[in-house]
């Protein structure tokens, strides 16, 4: 089977005729004929200049072996066909100018390979009488049928003012010119056969030099392949190292001298390589040796520009599948409305039916008691009326006794059945004295009311659309108040997010302070305060997606001189698949001294990318959650950490012993998971939600935690040994791979070194260990050995982790010791949405719900309703929580006239009993402006955060606190002793503004350093004097510490630093 050499590219009737191509118009008229899959077919029947017709038939290049063929029309422009890389049996694509009469082959599919360039072609033009004039074209060209330029107006009659002979001229030229280019481009492909011929090469390609957005045709010596005998020869090939728009063509045997096989393809404006290799079509392939052909293609993109082309296609493509997934769920929310609304409106029917039955019922009671009049007594004039009409009813005052009538004009209610009334020496605030009927009442029946049945179909749609519309209202008033609430914690959000990459804005910021993948940013750095301070240069060191971007590390740069005072300054540009920024900074280009934020690294994150994090899986094995099983501060860490990390799109799993005090009702879809056994024993695994986390209940059958208790057993020791234990051979058997395993003070610690001596060794390998002290006076042994086993070491605070620093658990570790603060869940702690509070603010409103919730306190509590401050204790009562300074603010604040409100309990007995001693003391003596309320009451807390104008932590050492922290959600203003959290958190109003500033705060409470009764009063009396004395600055200040963020929005973001610190 042998073929004529294709004709090599299309031609551009715009490029042949750009005159007439620019004044050519034309009017199309309904198609009549037949033009199978948008082709011409081989006859064109319409109407010509000279009323003829052509016939197109097809010849090689030797004109002796002409021969007749059908011919489809060109390709049009745009990119070459989308091929699919075949399985075997395969489906291949053949271009239209192989199928010479043969058709297509049986098992091959043809595409629309037709947009390939085709062979020279003899045009004739036949007249009506079937004579033929010969002429000679291209039927690559798409001027076959645009060249004549017919100009067809409305009635389809012929333009008599074309010059039918100056086209024919312009035709003649035309064929001439692509019959020299045709021959020019056989003649050089026949010379490339020949030399790559006579070298022994078997592969070539014309043009010689490959461009994008062309087409080239490929030439195979079958005779040099290892396809030599097969009798197809079928190409497979892709772009761009495989990676961009694979393809199949079936080769067609050329008259080449030699055994040169060919086809034709359009390389795509992205590629800058072409890769491909030969095969039969079955199982037998000419790969090169296995090392592929490749093709370079010059003056297009280089793999770079090609992976931003990839990232921005899959930009778009992400972004198209966020709309389609984001009106999907319109839809499904859509279709969820309306089926709730359909099963309201059936329930507020059947409550519309049962409520019109009940009235009906009472009705049909009174009806029977009731008449037309009672002699003597009271009748109605006239005696028949209807609904509307005015009435008068008269009353005989001596009860028939006498003749003391009395009577009075009524309107009678449109649609009333029966009337009811009572007679009074009086309006109803000022009577004294009622004729009741001998407390029956008087009826009387309406003569004239519209029928019964009526009545109550009317009665029963009135109650309808009622409870409807308040339906209608209140659902309304549940959205708004959702939709704001989300407004509000994204608004805070978003605020805490650029707190966060402003915090370290004394070292190094960018800009712009958001990045944006695709983008160029510039990185200030001042190394004033850092290790590199005095170094003459700074070199930056950058990367991205925590060191593990696919271009790796970008050059080191040396830092330039910004204009702003000590500062230097780098730009970069941020790849489109970045999500977040990783730098440190080194004083030469090689290295040598570096800051790297003390083994954390500097990160930035990336907004805008088409890349997002992979979702990292962290396991809390711990004693305590919240509120399932909490004891103190860790079992709300362990809950609102989780949840917040979570919120980040990873994945966390919570591992808990299985008490017999569990308080199961806060546990959803509780299930037996599973059972293992070790250490002697059967251990049941269950597992549930809490607060939205998945945890897993560990139930050893050996009774460890049927102890109705989670502390305060002999053998606390064993048991949580045991259970941490437990924890990691669960993990192990269960075929877990957590990326975090996070342990917390001494009661978990116990995992640090067992996972680092045992299990990592047992396929556990992949894990990192974090351990968290959240208070260093219980069980130092155990803490300080966890922390020597972690990979990263936390405690609740910056200042705590300084103020524990020397001691000995911690001191040799503290190259891999950070303090984190603590956060609060903002959705437990919220004003606008706290069912115990008598109405719902925020800072708009603070000043009236806090006084409203002041009120209802007060009330509550049996205090004097009064306009005074009231300061609020809410505490465990150990030594810890500073009791003899509580005691002595407590006479401080009764003597500056204000109320105190405690609620606690104290562990300790002795304690208890002093403290209840104290409170019939102040209950005697100061009843209406001190309470003590010495037991656990969760409403009455909300109630006092919000009712009081200041909460009291006066602590001798607080980790971190969260009361303070809370104080400040609610609105009220921290008086606290500066320690640990409490000096992170709060920031005196008269001494602390720098060191607000530096956090991105505004000041937020009063603070004292000392430990006695002179350091309180020097807080305390400054707090009450501010709200005696400027009432309007104290309500600022309530707006203001309500608009500051303690949630766990900043903390997750520092943990998560934390965890790929460890993993690096």
């Amino acid at each position: 089977m042998e073929v004529s050499l294709q004709a090599y590219r299309p031609l551009s009737c715009s490029t042949v005729f750009p005159e007439r191509i620019s004044n050519l118009n034309l009017k199309l008229k309904p198609l009549t004929g037949f033009c199978p899959h948008g082709r011409f077919s081989s006859w064109f029947k319409g109407d010509l200049t000279s009323g003829v017709s052509c016939k197109i038939t097809a010849g090689s290049a030797d004109s002796s072996r002409r021969r007749q063929r059908k011919v489809s029309s060109s390709r049009p422009n745009g990119p070459g066909p989308k091929a699919v890389v075949p399985k075997t049996p395969v489906e291949i694509s053949i271009p239209k100018t192989s199928q010479r009469n043969n058709g297509d082959k049986k098992g091959f599919v043809s595409s629309t390979s037709s947009e390939l360039a085709g062979p020279k072609v003899d045009v004739k033009r036949v007249d009506e009488n079937g004579r033929e004039v010969e002429e000679s074209s291209s039927l690559n060209s798409k001027t076959s049928a645009i060249g004549r330029s017919i100009q067809v107006v409305d009635n389809g009659s012929v333009d008599k003012g074309i010059d039918v002979d100056k086209k024919l001229s312009d035709e003649a030229s035309l064929k001439l010119k692509l019959e020299m280019e045709e021959k020019l481009r056989i003649e050089e492909i026949e010379r490339l056969a020949e030399e790559n011929f006579s070298r022994g090469n078997k592969l070539f390609v014309y043009p010689q030099v490959v461009k994008p957005d062309q087409h080239i045709e490929v030439f195979l010596n079958r005779s040099l392949s290892t396809l030599k005998n097969e009798e197809d020869v079928v190409i497979m090939g892709a772009f761009n190292d495989w990676r961009w728009k694979s393809f199949t063509f079936r080769l067609i045997k050329t008259t080449l001298k030699g055994d040169w096989w060919s086809c034709q393809f359009h390389v795509p404006a992205e590629a800058y390589k072409i890769d491909f290799v030969f095969f039969n079509g079955k199982d037998v392939y000419d790969n090169n040796d296995e090392k592929d052909f490749c093709i370079e293609v010059e003056s297009g993109m280089d793999l770079f520009a090609f992976e931003d082309f990839l990232l921005e296609e899959k930009r778009k493509e992400l972004e198209t599948l966020a709309k389609e997934q984001a009106e999907r769920e319109r839809q499904a929310e859509e279709q969820r409305r309306i089926e709730a609304e359909k099963v309201a409106r059936e329930a507020d029917r059947a409550e519309a039916k049962a409520v019109t039955e009940r009235r009906r019922q009472l009705v049909q009671e009174l009806t029977k008691k009731a008449v037309r009049s009672v002699p003597d007594v009271w009748y109605i004039e006239p005696s028949e009326f209807k609904g509307e009409d005015l009435v008068s009813l008269y009353y005989n005052r001596s009860s028939g006794k006498g003749c003391d009538w009395w009577y009075a004009k009524v309107v009678v209610p449109d649609q009333a059945v029966v009337l009811d009334w009572v007679f009074a020496d009086g309006p109803p605030q000022n009577a004294t004295v009622y004729d009741n009927n001998h407390r029956h009442d008087f009826h009387a029946i309406v003569p004239k009311s519209i029928p019964e049945e009526q009545y109550w179909a009317e009665q029963e749609h009135q109650i309808y659309r009622k409870l409807q519309e308040e339906r209608r209202l209140r659902e309304e008033a549940i959205r708004a108040k959702a939709e704001k609430t989300a407004l509000m914690k994204a608004q805070m959000k978003e605020r805490t997010l650029r707190r966060y990459l402003l915090s370290q804005k004394h070292i190094v910021y960018t800009e712009p302070l958001d990045v944006q993948a695709g983008s160029m940013v510039t990185v200030f750095y001042n190394p004033a305060n850092t290790a590199l301070n005095g170094k003459p240069e700074v070199w930056f060191r950058c990367s991205f997606n925590h060191w593990a971007h696919r271009n790796g590390p970008l050059p080191p740069q040396k830092m330039v001189p910004a204009e702003n005072g000590t500062h230097v300054k780098a730009t970069v540009m941020v790849p489109l698949d970045a999500y977040v920024m990783d730098f440190v900074f080194s004083e030469s280009e090689d290295g040598g001294l570096f800051d790297n934020k003390n083994d954390m690294d500097y990160h930035i994150p990336v907004f805008g990318g088409v890349s997002k994090e992979s979702p990292m899986h962290i396991v809390h094995i711990t004693v305590e959650m919240a509120p399932i099983a909490k004891v103190g501060g860790l079992g709300d860490v362990v809950t609102s950490l989780s949840r917040a990390v979570q919120d980040l799109n990873h994945h966390v799993d919570v591992i808990l012993p299985k008490y017999d005090c569990l308080n199961l009702s806060n546990v959803k879809e509780f299930q037996y998971n599973r059972s293992y056994s070790w250490g002697g024993t059967e251990i049941k695994v269950w597992f549930g939600k809490v607060e939205g986390v998945s945890v897993y209940f560990l139930e050893p059958q050996n009774g460890l935690f049927y102890a109705g208790c989670i502390y305060g057993c002999k053998n606390d020791a064993e048991r949580f040994g045991f259970f941490c234990h437990a924890a990691l051979e669960y993990l192990l058997q269960s075929g877990s791979h957590p990326d975090i395993i996070h342990c917390h003070d001494w009661s978990s610690a116990p995992v640090s070194w067992l996972y680092k001596d045992h299990y990592v060794h047992y396929g556990l390998s992949k894990a990192r260990i974090v351990f968290t002290i959240h208070n260093l006076e219980f069980g130092a042994h155990f803490i300080g050995k966890a922390v020597a086993y972690s990979d990263k070491a936390t405690t609740v605070s910056h200042t705590y982790a300084k103020e524990i620093a020397g001691n000995p658990a911690v001191a040799p570790h503290l190259y891999k010791f950070h303090g984190i603060i603590n956060g609060i869940d903002q959705d437990i702690w919220d004003p606008y949405n706290d069912g115990f509070l008598p109405i719902s603010y925020t800072s708009e409103n603070v000043v009236e719900g806090k006084q409203a919730a002041k009120e209802a306190l007060q009330q509550r509590l049996g205090l004097k309703t009064a306009d005074l401050p009231v300061v609020g204790i809410i505490t465990r009562l150990t030594q810890q929580k500073g009791i003899h300074l509580i005691k002595h603010a407590i006479w401080r604040t009764l003597e500056r006239n204000g109320q105190v409100v405690l609620l606690g309990s104290a562990p300790d007995p002795r304690i208890q009993n002093d403290f209840v001693n104290l409170a019939n003391q102040l209950h005697s003596s100061h009843a209406d402006r001190a309470r003590l309320c010495l037991t656990y009451d969760e409403p009455l807390s909300h109630l006092i955060y919000a009712g009081a104008d200041f909460i009291l932590v006066p602590s001798i050492f607080e980790p971190c606190g969260l009361t303070q922290l809370v104080a400040m959600r609610y609105g009220s203003i921290p008086v606290v002793r500066k320690t640990g959290g409490l000096y992170d958190t709060v920031f005196d109003v008269d001494h602390d503004k720098e060191r607000a500033e530096a956090q991105g705060l505004e000041p937020n409470g009063f603070s004292f350093d000392g430990a006695d009764a002179g350091g309180v009063d020097y807080a305390l009396n400054r707090a009450i004097s501010a709200w005696y004395d400027d009432r309007a600055w104290f309500n600022s200040l309530c707006k203001t510490v309500m608009e500051q963020d303690w949630s766990w929005n900043r903390p997750a973001l520092d943990y998560m630093e934390l965890y790929h610190a460890a993993r690096k």
